[in-house]
């Protein structure tokens, strides 16, 4: 490893200014076949990973949950990693030709679906060989662009299952959303034929419902537009399952005076997944919205309810959500809705129901914490998490390693 950062440091040394373009390119196709060479053996490490249950080490149950908190991967490309890793033991031509660079990680992940629990059973049934199959369709992931990989991928698995039972369409569905910086969204997602009927016809009511003569925005304007109306149509009727005792609705935070004032610049407001917005955006969400007025000190609302009470209350819950914003165990991004509030020092040993002695913690890790990993708030607002063991769980790339802080 220490060669490897050494002679990536020489990499990034290098002026690349006095060269032109056929040198830059002849320096480019060694460096791809190098990422994809260095994204050949993550897959590999991140299966050997899965097999000993690594993730647990950190608190976290599957290494895809692994890659998104502590990688810092989106949720696809974490899962793109752990597919193709999972089937490097079954498709050793892929594999070679991924471990000399001549297959991508994309690549890797779409072959990865032939090595699917389902999908090799069904080959064993019909006596298929995998290893022809799988230096075909290694040929064509050296030779082809990724998309007529997919092309072939998804003809052996037409075949593959081509009188089978009718598959379960919920199986099949798939929703991608990626959060960009300034807190738009984008995504992807796979639907089965009935269920993209479903979609089309309720979205197209929306759009014939509010075409109006002078409405001159693009088709997929008008469609996206209907997506959110159904949303806020959803939100508005108040039938969606209750989360944690709260009825679903948009959260946004901003201070009194951001909200009052006419002139408050962007980014003064935070949306409940994440995003921050500006007080003149706020101020036109806040038009019909319920307002909730949260006082972080002893003058307002009662955030520390003492020994009296255990269960946290209302107006707590959106103080701790407030500060937290989600799962504060290291490397987890679970929202609010999915969290409960932790009493950071147990009610039965004498702790109080107050916001001081509160941690918004998904169900998984308040678990976690009930049973030897530890969290705690620093004196600068960052939350820290320690395992059993007296070390600290550190996030990011190069930051995975035991620190030596011990609890205190």
């Amino acid at each position: 490893m220490e060669a490897l950062t050494s002679a990536l440091d020489t990499l990034a040394g290098e002026d690349l200014a006095p060269l032109f373009g056929p040198a830059l390119l002849e320096r480019l196709g060694p460096l791809l076949v190098a990422q994809n060479r260095i994204a050949a053996e993550v897959a590999r490490t991140v299966r050997e990973c899965e097999v000993s249950g690594a993730a647990e080490h950190d608190g976290l149950k599957t290494m895809g949950s692994w890659l998104r908190g502590h990688g810092h991967l989106s949720d696809a490309q974490a899962a793109r990693v752990v597919r193709a890793g999972r089937a490097l033991a079954h498709l050793p031509a892929m594999a070679q030709a991924f471990a000399a660079g001549q297959v991508t990680a994309e690549q890797a992940a779409v072959l990865g679906r032939v090595a699917e629990p389902e999908h090799l059973a069904l080959a064993a049934e019909q006596g298929v060989d995998l290893a022809a199959v799988d230096a075909v369709l290694t040929e064509v992931a050296v030779t082809r662009p990724c998309a007529d990989v997919a092309k072939a991928v998804r003809h052996y698995l037409d075949r593959l299952d081509a009188d089978g039972l009718e598959p379960d369409p919920t199986e099949g569905r798939r929703l991608v959303i990626v959060k960009h910086a300034d807190g738009s969204i984008t995504g992807r997602f796979d639907l089965d034929a009935v269920g993209g009927e479903r979609l089309q016809t309720a979205l197209e009511a929306v759009v014939q419902a509010g075409r109006g003569a002078g409405d001159e925005r693009t088709r997929s304007q008008q469609l996206a537009d209907a997506l959110v109306q159904l949303c806020d149509t959803a939100l508005a009727a108040g039938r969606l399952p209750i989360l944690r005792t709260v009825k679903p609705h948009v959260v946004l935070r901003i201070d009194l005076d951001d909200l009052a004032d006419p002139h408050a610049g962007p980014g003064v407001a935070d949306l409940g997944f994440g995003a921050t917005i500006s007080a003149a955006r706020a101020r036109w969400v806040a038009c019909d919205a319920g307002i909730t007025r949260i006082v972080l000190g002893p003058d307002g609302v009662p955030l520390d309810l003492g020994r009296e009470h255990r269960v946290v209350n209302a107006h707590l819950r959106k103080a701790v959500e407030h500060r937290d914003g989600g799962c504060v165990f290291s490397g987890c991004g679970a929202p609010t809705s999915w969290c409960d509030v932790h009493h950071l020092l147990e009610w039965v040993n004498g702790g109080e129901t107050s916001l001081e002695n509160s941690a918004l913690l998904c169900e998984r890790h308040h678990t976690k914490v009930h049973h030897g990993f530890r969290v705690e708030r620093q004196p600068d607002g960052r939350w820290r998490t320690w395992r059993p063991d007296g070390t600290q769980i550190r996030t990011g790339p190069g930051r995975t390693g035991p620190s030596l802080a011990a609890a205190a």
